[in-house]
């Protein structure tokens, strides 16, 4: 029998797949239950917005064509939404997509890519897939008195070298639900050589509050060397469609679509989030319903004695004082998908996505009869 695994290129041999939450059908079919929940891969429990719809339906009767590969309208109206002109933004199958590119596009076997520890499993995966060194930066400590299991970006700083050429930021950061000032921000990238990208995955960004807010024309007018990744997943609730973008220096996203593969995003997708970014109040009561969620939740995990990681993200993550995955397990049982994290090495915590008001309720009752 051939070996095909020992033909493939160093790093993907040692790869495992990035592994998504259970699907609601998968988990119904399994143990022969129905009205599970899901509130395992940060979805916006209120869906996509009516615009977002009914502009994905007005293009079905088109789809024998080919989109446009440009996504000249999405990207102009994004460009128009940051002020920044229409080169620097480069579209992508989900902002995953756009992670992929700069691994492709900046990093080789001889260079370094740096992340913190508790980071997004997509960077891993990206910087194993080339072949690079990854230098992985500890987080702040777990009994951090402001910010627990958060970004230290003094290590991040600490451990670019002179073969890195990308770092890998996010903020909030999934799977903590942990963010840092915009002083510290500035500091940071300020001592970061010209020479290195550095990525600021803001997959979450319309969650946090205003004021914490980075300013993402000032930032990209100072340091050209920055990226900025944003989603249509999360809060415009668009995950299934896949869509995403990142900002950026004109001469960057020039790079990342020389290698960026020929239509790429979808027409359904373009249409559906050229629809969201206009549909404010559709956003406004995303972040709202959210906020009263993590208030829901750490109420309840304060009355249980459960300590939890401080969120300004759609989820948030909870010590369960003991191996989450039997936990978790329990839970299946009871009609309720979170997500152990255990692969982030953070054992016993579950993260939980925050849904609606009774979705809440139904996993902290579960939560409640198997601990």
């Amino acid at each position: 029998m051939n070996n095909f695994l020992k033909n493939a290129v160093p790093g993907v041999q040692q790869l495992n797949p990035y592994q998504p939450g259970k699907p609601v059908e998968e988990l119904e079919r399994e143990l022969g239950i129905s009205n599970a929940v899901k509130l395992a891969s940060n979805e916006n429990p209120l869906g996509p917005s009516a615009n977002a719809i009914k502009a994905a339906q007005s293009v079905l009767g088109e789809v024998n064509f080919y989109p446009d590969g440009a996504g000249h309208k999405l990207s102009l109206a994004l460009a128009e939404k940051h002020d920044v002109d229409q080169p620097c933004i480069t579209l992508g199958n989900g902002s995953n997509d756009i992670l992929e590119l700069i691994g492709r596009a900046f990093l080789a076997p001889c260079n370094s890519a740096v992340y913190s520890e508790y980071s997004f499993a997509v960077y891993p995966l990206v910087v194993q897939a080339v072949g690079a060194e990854a230098r992985v930066a500890k987080a702040l400590p777990a009994d951090h008195s402001k910010m627990p299991y958060g970004h230290d970006l003094n290590a991040l700083f600490d451990k670019i070298s002179n073969t890195t050429r990308v770092v890998f930021i996010a903020n909030p950061n999934n799977p903590t639900g942990t963010w840092f000032e915009l002083d510290e921000l500035n500091g940071f990238l300020s001592r970061v050589a010209d020479d290195v990208l550095v990525v600021l995955d803001e997959a979450y960004y319309e969650y946090m509050p205003d004021e914490l807010k980075p300013d993402t024309q000032t930032l990209l007018k100072r340091y050209k060397n920055l990226v900025i990744t944003r989603t249509f997943s999360k809060i415009y609730g668009l995950a299934g469609l896949r869509i995403g973008y990142s900002i950026s220096h004109p001469d960057i996203a020039d790079i990342l679509n020389r290698v960026r593969q020929p239509f790429n995003t979808n027409m359904l997708a373009q249409a559906a989030a050229l629809a969201a970014i206009d549909d404010q109040a559709h956003v406004t009561n995303s972040a709202a319903l959210n906020t009263s969620g993590l208030q829901q939740y750490t109420k309840a995990f304060n009355e249980l004695g459960l300590s939890y990681i401080p969120s300004i993200a759609n989820f948030i993550a909870v010590n369960v004082n003991k191996d989450a995955m039997p936990v978790y397990d329990a839970l299946l049982r009871e009609g309720v998908i979170v997500r152990p994290v255990a692969s982030y090495n953070m054992p016993n915590f579950l993260r939980i996505t925050v849904g609606n008001q009774q979705q809440n309720e139904r996993v902290l009752t579960a939560l409640k009869k198997v601990l």
